[in-house]
């Protein structure tokens, strides 16, 4: 195989791995707010609903999935994170929710991924009729792996962002302990100071009987 057809061939799998259906976002859910999203599914295409919450609150959310006929096929009461794969009975538009209405002051960073089928293959190799030679079958291979790499990728994120978030926290409540501490110190350090200096000062004549 010349260079221009491995040229061909890396172009058309980078391309592939952006075909795939579904949707993946992270969004900002308010206070006392409930954000839906949906997504247009065929019967029996098998589907998965993933998401996490990186930062806000107690890091948990109210989710619910609801079919096309109002059914709610799946429900979750404050959750951190959850992953749920369904096999669709009826075609239509599905609709994704979350809400945080239970909250009343803290805002909410949400990561979803809505995957929607399997992942495309490579173009040319999905309709191979005949065995599949060691350059193809290591293009696939290796398409493989890029598409764990990324999910792996996306998941030390989505960690990294939320342990920054909790390692910021921290070190914000340490820095007011810290501030109050040492104003709890320079208090006492002044009490103390005009205590004894009172006990050491000089009274007239008049104040001694």
């Amino acid at each position: 195989m010349d260079c221009w057809s491995a040229w061909l061939l890396l172009v058309s799998l980078l391309g592939a791995l952006l075909l795939t259906g579904g949707v993946e976002l992270t969004f900002e859910l308010a206070d006392n707010a409930k954000e839906c999203f949906y997504q247009e599914i065929e019967k029996n295409v098998s589907s998965t609903l993933e998401f996490q919450v990186v930062t806000g609150g107690q890091y948990d959310v109210d989710v619910s999935l609801e079919a096309p006929n109002k059914e709610i096929i799946y429900s979750q009461v404050k959750t951190q994170f959850d992953s749920h794969s369904f096999i669709p009975t009826m075609s239509g538009v599905y609709k994704a929710c979350f809400s945080n209405e239970f909250s009343t002051y803290s805002h909410k960073l949400v990561y979803m991924d809505f995957q929607v089928g399997d992942e495309l293959p490579l173009p040319g190799l999905g309709e191979h009729v005949t065995v599949m030679t060691q350059m193809e079958s290591s293009a696939q291979e290796v398409h493989k792996n890029l598409i764990s790499i990324l999910d792996y990728q996306t998941h030390h994120r989505l960690r990294e962002a939320q342990g920054r978030k909790r390692a910021e926290e921290l070190n914000e409540r340490v820095l007011w302990w810290s501030v109050m501490e040492t104003v709890c110190i320079l208090c006492i350090a002044v009490g103390q100071v005009f205590i004894l200096k009172n006990f050491f000062t000089d009274r007239s004549p008049s104040q001694s009987y």
